[in-house]
């Protein structure tokens, strides 16, 4: 049952949540955001809490001053929030704060002395941030999803028996950005440290909608390394964490060099600083850290319970409307039973349109944000196709001549804490409207056209978005 309590707490404290937009007929509506999935609003206490912060803005750590002092402070209190948010022991792992989740990873592949004999598994539902990192360091191999594009798990234990030696690392997300499937992440890594491995968990879309527990270092479901993005986090000011442990990279050649990385220098040799400062090099984003952790903050007083609650209540009710759609099409096992095991998050199409245009139509008249494509998880989207080798070859070389015409993408609604039923009511009767113009012969490319660079369709009018922010 849905915590209208909560629903009127959480919605109050969301930025822009009753920014207006403009439709193509001139109309002007209240904005609806289904596209959280990419990035999450501010909450307003966090945008509140950085201006008070801002008057006493300065650089970190070696400053004597006042406002360096209390920065230096705050900043290195977040390394502490974040660690207790997620259950790290402080002891064993570092917190280094990067820009993002893709960051995050990329970090972690050059600080673990891969090689060309190491394998790294990960899986084809992965976002190109988990796959592309590994590919030019080690050898790459894929763990089989089912038809509906969960995880399998029997055949990742094969491949952990048969690469047993040679394997460094499992990488897989804790949950898709394309179907919402929340992976078992505690039992896989079990699975993984009883075959001699690591387990690093992208967190960028589970990390918003559950609870993360790292476990003790010593417990057989401890997560070795947690990414994850604050810009999914309500927290849109560019800081992204990498948790791990601190042997990992205690005795490596920072990532980056330069700035707030070493003790000391000479024109010969240099000693490099302790953890996490050598892994965070240059002035790093206190502003973004700040915001991190007020979120941090703001979730635990919202309690976890209540944001699960009112996510699947969402999720349930938007599935069970849209099955009632003949001409809707759906992506993944949907089944009501299967709803704990998945964030908010629903990818679908209509039957006969194309992904780009239907979502060019939601917002431009009816004022609704969602995502359109394949979401930076290409394989993943060819999976759930069930495209054969031939008919991927084909769209790749479609797309190297700039040629967007395949229908191969799909459409994203992905909920945060502070949707409405009322918002998801707005996008059923869209969907509805834009079927049955389509059933009627009505040609719905009339007042869009297509742009061949960025494969979109785009209102024929000029939008001036002046008018609505200006640098």
């Amino acid at each position: 049952m849905l915590d209208k309590t909560f629903l009127h707490k959480v919605r109050k404290e969301i930025i822009g949540i009753n920014a207006k937009v403009p439709l193509i007929d001139g109309q002007k509506v209240r904005y609806i955001n289904f596209d959280n999935a990419a990035s999450t609003p501010s909450f307003r206490r966090v945008a509140y809490k950085v201006k008070e912060f801002l008057t006493w803005y300065s650089n970190v750590h070696r400053g004597t001053g006042f406002k360096s002092q209390i920065s230096t402070e705050i900043y290195d209190e977040v390394h502490n929030l974040v660690a207790d948010f997620f259950g790290a022991n402080k002891d064993d792992n570092t917190i280094i704060f990067v820009k993002n989740t893709t960051e995050a990873i990329n970090k972690l592949s050059n600080s673990l002395h891969l090689s060309y004999r190491d394998i790294v598994i990960t899986t084809p539902m992965e976002h190109h941030s988990n796959l592309l990192p590994w590919r030019d360091k080690c050898k790459v191999i894929y763990s089989n999803l089912d038809k509906e594009g969960r995880l399998d798990l029997d055949d990742l234990e094969k491949k952990l028996k048969r690469y047993r030696r040679r394997i460094k690392l499992v990488a897989i997300s804790g949950a898709s950005n394309v179907t919402g499937y929340i992976n078992p992440i505690h039992k896989i890594a079990r699975l993984v440290h009883q075959y001699d491995s690591k387990i690093l968990i992208d967190a960028a879309q589970l990390a918003p909608h559950r609870p993360i527990d790292m476990k003790e270092n010593s417990n057989p479901e401890h997560i070795d390394y947690l990414v994850f993005s604050a810009h999914k986090m309500y927290a849109p000011f560019g800081t992204g964490v990498l948790i791990g442990a601190k042997d990992t990279f205690a005795e490596n050649k920072p990532d980056y060099t330069g700035g707030g990385t070493v003790k000391a220098v000479t024109l010969k040799d240099v000693i490099w600083g302790d953890l996490p400062d050598k892994e965070e090099a240059g002035t790093p984003n206190i502003v973004g850290a700040l915001a991190l952790g007020e979120s941090i903050k703001m979730i635990n007083e919202l309690k976890w319970l209540k944001i699960i609650k009112n996510e699947e209540f969402l999720l349930n009710y938007t599935l069970k409307e849209l099955e009632k759609i003949d001409e809707v099409i759906l992506y993944g096992s949907m089944g009501s039973g299967e709803l704990s095991e998945r964030v908010g998050v629903i990818p679908f199409n209509i039957k006969g349109l194309e992904n780009t245009l239907v979502a060019s139509i939601l917002a431009n008249e009816f004022g609704i944000g969602v995502r359109n494509g394949c979401f930076c998880a290409h394989p993943y989207i060819h999976h759930l196709f069930g495209l054969s080798d031939e008919e991927i070859a084909r769209v790749k070389d479609d797309i190297a001549k700039g040629i967007y015409t395949h229908k191969y993408g799909l459409i994203r609604v992905s909920f945060g804490c502070y949707n409405s039923p009322s918002e998801v009511d707005h996008l059923i009767y869209a969907i509805k409207d834009i079927i049955a113009r389509k059933n009627a012969g009505v040609d719905l490319t009339n007042d869009y056209k297509f742009d061949k660079e960025t494969a979109e369709y785009r209102p024929k009018y000029k939008i001036n978005y002046d008018r609505y922010f200006k640098i």
